[in-house]
């Protein structure tokens, strides 16, 4: 159990026992109340945060403004491919912090597209551009988390989808996103606030990556923006996501007291409520293109115009549910990605920049814009 749980776990154990023990005037028992429990208890008791504490780099190597922290082969972090892990930091001096996770496809046993192996370094890209003009984040501390295993920065297995006997895809995504925080926690203890942000995989990994980020960093206010890794799956088939959940063990993220998080219209939609239930001290921003062909057609093979269709009724639902804590960026189009991209591409009138400002400024101005 990590120290965070522990320390968590303990307080809970002697509030409870505390309040057993009082009585009112008439010498009955008062009703028993504890503290409230930490947010994502339930899915962190089923192990979520189970490599948390157990990594640390072999290797911290400077290069400029950036350092590269690189994991050995073996029992903990890899890549799918069985190669090197490494993530990055860049330390600002700030006391704001980007937590990053990189997108690259995914892998299961039906279907084989995603990234392979890690390049060092924090790519200048969109908002991990420190010298992009107008970036909010331009300043601020940054770690950054490559993609690689093939399952969403969420997976814990080691697979041998081709049957002959041998594994071949090691799927870390767990072990990777454990580590890497880790990371994050000991060179930055004491951020001011966070946006957990990432792109098409990355995007997904967000929603992952929270309880995680939660847990190591538990008073601190996060923004997260999930860029193009959104609740939307094939409509009317659960099955797809307990496929890749069962493929990648992932199950654990999944908490059995919420019982519609994989809706019966195969959505997870749900799931972010729940999240959004679970800790107050975060805000949710979703980004999509309408028609997202890497998404729609590639990932979920169902086309655009059902994906489109899908898409709106999802963020409409999950907006109304939490109208002062999430909105939605939707464009027009086919497109794939907007963060590390052109930050000028708009809907309803509205940049990408402006949109993620206006969220981090915590201002009126950020509001649910869609074309």
């Amino acid at each position: 159990m990590h120290a965070h749980q522990q320390i968590v776990s303990a307080l809970t154990l002697a509030g409870l026992v505390a309040a057993a023990g009082c009585s009112d005037n008439n010498g009955g028992n008062n009703a028993v109340v504890g503290p409230a429990p930490a947010p994502f208890q339930e899915i962190i008791d089923q192990g979520v945060t189970r490599y948390q504490g157990v990594y640390t780099p072999m290797l911290s190597e400077p290069d400029g403004d950036v350092v590269n922290h690189s994991f050995g082969a073996g029992d903990g972090p890899l890549c799918i491919d069985g190669s090197e892990y490494s993530m990055a930091t860049r330390d600002t001096g700030s006391d704001e912090l980007v937590i990053f996770l990189e997108g690259g496809g995914a892998c299961w046993s039906t279907f084989s597209s995603c990234t392979q192996a890690v390049e060092k370094g924090i790519p200048k890209n969109g908002i991990l551009d420190p010298d992009l003009p107008g970036n909010p984040v331009a300043g601020w501390n940054t770690v950054y988390i490559p993609y690689c295993d093939g399952g969403l920065h969420a997976s814990d297995a080691d697979n041998d989808y081709d049957g002959d006997g041998q594994v071949e895809s090691f799927q870390r995504g767990l072990h990777n996103l454990s580590a890497s925080l880790d990371v994050a926690v000991s060179t930055f203890p004491s951020p001011r606030r966070i946006l957990l942000t990432g792109n098409s995989a990355g995007g997904f990994g967000t929603t992952y990556a929270l309880p995680l980020v939660r847990a190591l960093y538990p008073d601190v206010p996060i923004e997260l923006i999930n860029d193009s890794g959104l609740g939307v799956s094939k409509p009317d088939d659960p099955d797809y996501i307990r496929l890749l959940l069962s493929d990648w063990n992932a199950g654990a993220f999944f908490p059995p007291s919420c019982e519609t998080c994989i809706g019966e219209d195969g959505h997870t939609t749900d799931y972010h409520k729940w999240q959004l239930e679970q800790d107050d001290n975060f805000r949710l921003g979703m980004m999509s293109y309408k028609q997202d062909f890497v998404i729609g057609n590639a990932f979920l093979q169902i086309g655009g115009e059902a994906f489109e269709a899908a898409l709106l009724e999802e963020m409409a639902d999950l907006g109304a549910a939490y109208p002062e804590r999430m909105h939605s960026f939707i464009a027009n189009g086919t497109n794939h990605t907007f963060l590390q991209a052109d930050l000028g591409v708009t809907a309803g009138g509205v940049t990408v920049l402006d949109w993620v400002t206006a969220m981090l400024d915590g201002s009126d101005a950020w509001q649910s814009t869609s074309d």
